[in-house]
């Protein structure tokens, strides 16, 4: 009662400031209220911001990454894997000989295809095609081998045969105790040049003559005084200069009459399939005064089909080493 009687009694000018004054209050308040809600929705939209890159951060970076690591275009995805080295026969321990990286491969191979028809007589360059007698002349190349030529050795020895190595002169020197065990059982000596030199026969009488006698000196510092009849050049390779420069040294040049290339492996061939070839091929192809071309070195299936071929081949052919 007091107090309506008391705000009645206000002078108008005063009146007029107060409700001036309620409303500048009211409109202070909204903006505050305005100011508190812009500042909620800048904090709001900051956190948002902030959880978004921390979200999205991890994965720009993973993609940044991933898209660096990509090869260029052309460059294959993933590096060619390693040919896988010859399986060993059972009994039989791995070592670098068996290893493709340092086996003959491509370069150490007896390519040339033996001249057929039953009119010729000799091989490249005169050099010998056949035994000149009945027997049949078993002949293994580029070895000695620590893994494979003693395993044929066993094979030989039991059937009781005398076969013809081929010997590579480096690895004569390296392995003299292999060439030792050859002479030991048995077994004739063939000159393969010093290492595998496909293009000797293109080289100089005086180069030729180096080669070969460097040869003979590693097989003879191994077995002193050994006879060494013949010489076989690689990939058959032989030239008139090449037969002569072995003639100096006494030595006949013998080619071959069979050829089973068992070196040769095609692309996606079981090692069961590659020996059945051989086997095959020997039986079919072999006759009477035949040379027999293989190699010791660095073939595990040569070995394994010479378990059957020799048994076979010893029921149906005298076999003989080349002696001259």
């Amino acid at each position: 009662m007091r107090i309506g009687l008391a705000a009645g009694r206000i002078p108008g000018h005063r009146r007029q400031f107060a409700d001036d004054l309620g409303r500048i209050s009211m409109r202070l308040s909204h903006t505050r209220k305005a100011l508190v809600i812009s500042g909620l929705l800048i904090m709001t939209a900051l956190l948002g911001q902030a959880a978004a890159a921390t979200t999205i951060g991890p994965q720009t970076a993973a993609s940044s990454q991933a898209a660096s690591s990509t090869p260029p275009e052309g460059t294959p995805s993933t590096a060619p894997s390693a040919r896988a080295a010859p399986s060993a026969l059972p009994g039989d321990s791995a070592g670098t000989p068996g290893d493709p990286s340092t086996a003959p491969g491509a370069d150490r191979t007896e390519s040339t295809t033996a001249p057929g028809g039953k009119h010729v007589k000799t091989g490249p360059a005169g050099s010998r095609l056949v035994t000149g007698t009945k027997g049949v002349a078993l002949t293994f190349d580029d070895g000695p081998d620590p893994d494979y030529t003693p395993a044929l050795l066993k094979i030989l020895k039991k059937e009781n045969v005398k076969a013809t190595f081929c010997l590579v002169g480096s690895n004569a020197k390296q392995f003299p105790d292999l060439v030792r065990a050859i002479v030991a059982d048995g077994h004739a000596l063939c000159n393969h040049t010093w290492n595998h030199d496909l293009r000797i026969g293109k080289k100089s009488a005086a180069k030729i003559k180096a080669d070969l006698e460097r040869t003979n000196a590693a097989i003879r510092a191994a077995v002193p005084g050994v006879a060494i009849p013949t010489f076989r050049a690689p990939g058959g390779n032989f030239t008139p200069k090449l037969v002569k420069g072995a003639k100096q040294l006494g030595m006949s040049s013998i080619y071959w009459k069979v050829d089973p290339r068992d070196w040769d492996h095609s692309h996606g061939e079981s090692h069961g399939a590659h020996t059945a070839k051989i086997i095959s091929y020997v039986k079919k192809r072999t006759r009477d005064g035949a040379i027999v071309l293989s190699h010791d070195y660095a073939q595990p299936d040569t070995i394994k089909a010479y378990r059957t071929l020799i048994p076979w081949l010893h029921d149906r052919f005298e076999l003989v080493p080349l002696t001259s």
